[in-house]
């Protein structure tokens, strides 16, 4: 099988989202249902009503990420008889992502994966005083010119790549002073557009230590399951089965880099020529044709897009 599934991470959530593919198959709603019973919370009426500003909580954002990509395999599963094993053969996610293709792949039970990432959104959010940290997206600036960048800026403060997405795409974080630095360095080095994003906290970076030491507990008390297919990793992007390390790896995901533009190319190497992209937006899809043109990216975001997908296969 020459096919990945890839799952979007925060920063895709909208109000409305899921709400189509919910009215039209049980196997969806039953995925909301089952997310809001777990975390004690109507998590589904915000999701498909807001307000907005409540969805964009990061311990609201990330179960609700998930449990859109959930809803949509379930899908899958129920409408086309998919088999995640025999039509797939990696599963990745963009940060939270992980976690959603980790349920997918049955290494961790639904419920048990809302009631992680409530935990791990609160953890983040909390771990940065307001204000303290920030993080900038350089474009059409390479890797290593980025963690120059980033070195420069420092000046005894934090400041690193946090996100690889794709050629000339990185995303630095830190310390907010550190990051504006970066960003009036980056413009002068030759950067395409160098920007402030809006966020609530400085991700991946060591700024997030005080949210890995909590996750550590919160995972400590999870069933890890080995993953019917492999994941590949945000940390070491290669591909991992063995659910003591995944955990570790989880931990650690939360103070390091995502490496996502190594882990689509390790996938390319391994023989993946189509990731499929299954949850909100198409922000993955987008970043692995510019990673590689020969790769061919898919989005599953609606009922239409089942349809498609199940023809085109």
């Amino acid at each position: 099988m020459t096919r990945a599934f890839i799952f979007p991470g925060q920063g895709t959530q909208v109000v409305g989202m899921g709400k189509e593919i919910t009215k039209a198959f049980p196997a969806a709603k039953h995925v909301f249902e089952e997310v809001d019973e777990a975390l004690k919370q109507k998590l589904s009426k915000v999701i498909f009503e807001g307000p907005e500003k409540e969805l964009l909580l990061t311990e609201n954002a990330q179960p609700a990420v998930m449990a859109v990509s959930m809803a949509l395999i379930r899908i899958l599963q129920s409408e086309a008889s998919f088999n995640i094993v025999k039509d797939c053969k990696f599963v990745a996610g963009h940060s939270l992502g992980e976690y959603s293709a980790l349920t997918a792949v049955q290494a961790i039970e639904l419920q048990d994966t809302a009631r992680v990432l409530k935990a791990r959104g609160r953890a983040m959010q909390d771990a940065v005083p307001q204000g303290v940290g920030a993080m900038a997206a350089l474009i059409g600036i390479d890797l290593d010119l980025a963690k120059e960048i980033a070195s420069e800026a420092a000046k005894g403060e934090v400041c690193v790549a946090a996100n690889d997405n794709a050629p000339g795409q990185i995303v630095l974080s830190g310390h907010v002073g550190a990051v504006q630095r970066a960003v009036e360095i980056g413009k002068k080095k030759g950067a395409k557009r160098s920007i402030l994003l809006a966020v609530s906290a400085p991700f991946h970076c060591s700024l997030m230590a005080p949210a890995a030491d909590i996750m550590a507990g919160v995972l400590a008390e999870v069933q890890l399951n080995v993953p019917m297919i492999p994941i590949v990793a945000n940390v070491t992007a290669a591909p991992e089965v063995e659910p003591l390390q995944i955990r570790r790896l989880l931990v650690e995901q939360v103070t390091s880099p995502v490496r996502w533009r190594e882990s689509i190319m390790k996938m390319k190497k391994l023989g993946v020529r189509t990731f499929v992209e299954v949850g909100v937006g198409k922000v993955l899809t987008g970043m692995v044709k510019r990673i590689d043109r020969e790769l061919k990216g898919f989005s599953i975001q609606s009922a239409d897009d089942i349809d498609e997908f199940l023809n085109s296969t």
